[in-house]
């Protein structure tokens, strides 16, 4: 009884109208604002329904197709294929007698007769642009024929006539010069291979076989820091490359030169060689290797290393084992013939340097085996002045190198 008495007390009190209004004025404002609760709840929803969307394109691998297709995209205006040609010998068979004209023996002997020569396509590769004037980086074996003429194609199959400017005489790394000086060319971005990861995606790009130009392949990155030994085809070029990318990309003959790309459209590598019999293992010089190239030439038209001017064995446990040293890392200067490891009138013999050294460290960072003194000499330039820790006689000592410059 208390309670009800209080309700009619409330509701018979002057302070009837104020309800009135209040409840009038609530009732106005949820039906006029009806249409703003229904878009924010079709909003939400929309918005929950892109999620979902973006979900599945991602578990669909939508998005990450799509993510090859824009890289792949964006560095095709700056891939080129390569086409070596040069004179070669024409020859006709023709029968002759082998006893000479006179000879009373009527005997027609068939015979390769050489008639001249002709300009045919002996070769290919791929490249990629990396200046708007038309410098082009590509790797050295496929432009190191000094007799030959080299022709580029780019991605929209026009054709311009190409010059070698510059070969790394360490580096299978060469640049050369689109000669058109009337026209720009779109440069490719340069990513940075120090922060390459394994398992990340790889686009290789190039002119497989030298026949398929723009042939696109994509895999991972397999492996970091190898050392190989790689050659050409006939065994007219080999050297060892050291600090290598290894990629399950397809890399097939004519894909030298190309570029290695990550998803953002990035050159992080120069495809290089392939594993001998295997399918799935190709390699790639890093991009960071080159940048110092591509800058030297650029301001100089040539391209040029350091040189310290000793021959060395990178120190592991057998050639600690076989020369009775005492420390597992290290560049042991030795010869195994009867020559001086130390070059003449090399930076190393004005420093003093002796034979049976133990080069430990350069400005403080040490050589390893996995760090080696070539790899850490290559990041200096000719007339630098270095710091080597060397272990002579079980004692060390630092010694003051001005490097020299390595000869072609």
């Amino acid at each position: 009884m208390m309670i009800k008495n209080k309700f009619i007390k409330v509701f018979r009190s002057k302070n009837l109208w104020a309800w009135v209004i209040i409840f009038i004025s609530l009732a106005a404002f949820l039906f006029f604002s009806k249409d703003v609760y229904l878009n924010y709840f079709y909003e939400k929803i929309k918005s929950v329904d892109n999620f979902e969307q973006k979900t599945e394109d991602y578990v669909s691998g939508n998005a990450y197709e799509q993510a090859i297709i824009d890289a792949t995209k964006s560095v095709l205006p700056s891939v080129v294929s390569i086409v070596i040609s040069k004179n070669v010998p024409i020859y006709e068979q023709e029968f002759i007698n082998p006893f000479g004209e006179d000879s009373p023996f009527n005997i027609q002997v068939p015979q390769m007769i050489q008639k001249g020569t002709e300009m045919q396509d002996v070769g290919a590769g791929s490249g990629f642009i990396v200046s708007e004037d038309g410098l082009v980086l590509t790797n050295k074996h496929v432009v190191l024929d000094k007799e030959a003429q080299y022709t580029v194609y780019t991605n929209d199959d026009k054709k311009y006539s190409a010059k070698v400017l510059a070969l790394d005489p360490v580096q299978d790394l060469a640049v050369i010069k689109i000669e058109n000086d009337n026209e720009k060319f779109k440069p490719v971005v340069l990513g940075d291979s120090l922060s390459i990861q394994l398992g990340q995606t790889a686009i290789a790009i190039g002119n497989a076989l030298g026949k398929f130009s723009n042939t696109v392949s994509v895999g991972i990155i397999s492996g970091l820091k190898r050392t190989i030994s790689a050659s050409d085809q006939i065994g007219d070029f080999s050297e060892t490359l050291e600090n290598i990318i290894q990629t399950d990309a397809a890399i097939n003959a004519g894909n030298s030169g190309g570029p290695l790309i990550n998803l953002r459209g990035q050159v992080i590598g120069i495809n290089t060689a392939m594993a001998e019999g295997a399918e799935t293992i190709g390699f790639a010089i890093p991009i960071n290797m080159a940048k110092k190239d591509i800058g030297q030439v650029k301001e100089n038209n040539k391209i040029v290393y350091p040189f310290l001017g000793i021959s060395y064995l990178s120190i592991n446990s057998d050639i600690k084992k076989e020369y009775n040293l005492t420390v597992d890392d290290g560049a042991f200067v030795f010869s195994a013939d009867s020559d001086s490891p130390i070059v003449k009138d090399s930076a190393a013999e004005r420093a003093g340097l002796e034979n049976k050294d133990i080069v430990l460290e350069i400005n403080g960072e040490k050589i390893t085996k996995t760090n080696s003194l070539a790899t850490i000499i290559q990041k200096y330039n000719p007339k630098d002045k270095i710091i080597l820790k060397i272990l002579r006689e079980g004692q060390e000592q630092d010694v003051k190198v001005v490097l020299g410059e390595r000869p072609e």
